[in-house]
């Protein structure tokens, strides 16, 4: 079902439907007053957009965090992620906010990453949690040490989000794949490593 909140194509629809009623019956309005109804689609069209800018919904608000935390690990800047980070987070590998904090401090400390292009796979928003399946294709950094192996990377990522008040945050996230090859944050550990 279409949300008037996120996509205004709905409103801009009843617009031009209303844009034909009017030029269909404009011979039936008195001439005096006709202007005032070819102002109803524009003022329907107005709505819409202005509907869809002030209302940020959900599934707005959870693809921000995601293009946040994508910017913020481009940036190398852990003080950008940690508000991210719900202060209950934990994983298969780390069992704190502290430590998965500590795990990007490690892995970051030096040029890796350039780009990060997310995209929503599936999304299940509840009132207070939310399940999102994403991709992430990582271009790395022509100066850091993976980027003679591997150009890009194409990561599949499992999140589950926590809403509190009407902020979310991350409170779980697991690697699916890297590459289309199962994968985990065992991964991106030592030894086996990817990167």
């Amino acid at each position: 079902m279409t949300n008037i909140f996120e996509q205004p194509r709905l409103l801009l629809i009843v617009a031009g439907v209303v844009f034909l009623g009017v030029a269909f019956f404009r011979d039936l309005l008195p001439p005096r007053r006709a202007w005032i109804f070819w102002l109803l689609p524009v003022v329907i069209a107005v709505a819409a957009f202005g509907i869809d800018y002030l209302v940020q919904t959900d599934r707005e608000k959870i693809e921000a965090v995601l293009a946040k935390a994508s910017r913020a690990v481009e940036r190398e800047d852990i003080k950008a992620i940690e508000p991210l980070i719900w202060k209950n987070y934990s994983d298969s590998v780390h069992p704190s906010k502290q430590e998965l904090l500590d795990h990007f401090r490690e892995r970051l400390d030096e040029p890796i990453i350039e780009k990060i292009v997310p995209a929503i796979v599936s999304l299940d928003i509840k009132p207070s949690e939310a399940k999102v399946i994403f991709t992430a294709r990582v271009m790395f950094d022509p100066k850091g040490p993976v980027y003679e192996y591997q150009k890009m990377m194409l990561f599949k990522l499992e999140a589950d989000l926590t809403k509190e008040g009407s902020q979310w945050f991350f409170s779980r996230t697991e690697i699916l794949t890297i590459n289309l090859q199962p994968a985990g944050w065992k991964n991106t550990q030592g030894g086996g490593e990817i990167f």
